[in-house]
């Protein structure tokens, strides 16, 4: 009898209805995503040369903060709003200064930053369908997968860093002009996935990148000196803003359960 009931213990906990680990991709999740990227770069810039901390020390206290925060995550059995954009405004921050580091710290060129995290990425989507034959956000239902979509959240985050910088800054396209760029090539993948079928996880990571500049050019835009081509409103008003958008977001979401993915049947 004993034995009987052990099986059919194991066997209820095998069919039991999993929950996916990430929100629902709607207009909500964009918004909060280019939001949070805007906060990754203005909030990096805050703390490296406002509080003074330098980009050594801000990113190693921001790695931790991360590390803590990412250990809840992958401990919730399902989606929980406030805990995943935390992650995703941390890793933000964190792949800012990864590229900020490289670049202003130890002197790589943003070309170089630029082709070394196109590759890593792509290295990181090799291997994650190598391991799991698939690379959808809607069945992160295992911690394998779940680090290995933390992964690449973290390698879009420096690769939109340092393209962003190298249109931006190096080639002088000027921040304005820079969120028109990448606005348009948003659209531009929008585009291709309803016109002509582009494959749907395909134009998501494509689309996941490139509002990283966009949100960085619209953070730097608001933020740099006029005489730097910006508006002058400072890091300090800016990530105060976003952030305060991002927090009524959440809450709203949190309480209607809108970004909520049904369960998946294990």
């Amino acid at each position: 009898m004993l034995a009987l009931m052990t099986t059919s213990t194991r066997q209820t906990a095998l069919t039991r209805p999993k929950l996916n680990k990430v929100p629902e991709v709607t207009i909500y999740f964009w918004v909060i995503k280019v939001l949070c990227t805007t906060v990754g770069e203005t909030a990096a810039d805050f703390l490296n040369d406002t509080v003074g901390l330098g980009l050594t020390r801000t990113a190693l206290v921001m790695s931790v903060l991360l590390g803590t925060v990412l250990v809840v995550q992958f401990r919730l059995r399902a989606y929980v709003a406030g805990i995943y954009w935390v992650s995703v405004v941390l890793i933000s921050i964190v792949g800012t200064l990864i590229t900020d580091e490289l670049t202003d710290g130890l002197g790589v060129p943003l070309e170089a930053t630029t082709t070394i995290f196109t590759l890593v990425l792509a290295g990181t989507f090799a291997l994650w369908y190598a391991v799991e034959r698939t690379l959808s956000i809607h069945t992160i239902l295992t911690t394998r997968r779940e680090a290995f979509y933390w992964a690449a959240v973290l390698f879009t985050f420096a690769l939109g860093t340092a393209a962003g910088d190298l249109v931006a800054e190096r080639l002088d396209v000027g921040y304005p002009l820079s969120v028109v760029l990448f606005g348009a090539l948003i659209a531009v993948v929008a585009g291709a996935r309803l016109v002509v079928g582009l494959h749907a996880i395909t134009a998501f990571w494509i689309a996941y990148v490139l509002t990283r500049p966009l949100g960085a050019s619209i953070g730097d835009y608001l933020s740099q000196a006029r005489e730097d081509g910006g508006l002058g409103l400072g890091t300090t008003v800016t990530s105060g803003l976003f952030l305060a958008l991002i927090c009524a977001l959440v809450i709203y979401l949190t309480v209607s359960r809108r970004d909520r993915t049904p369960a998946v049947q294990s």
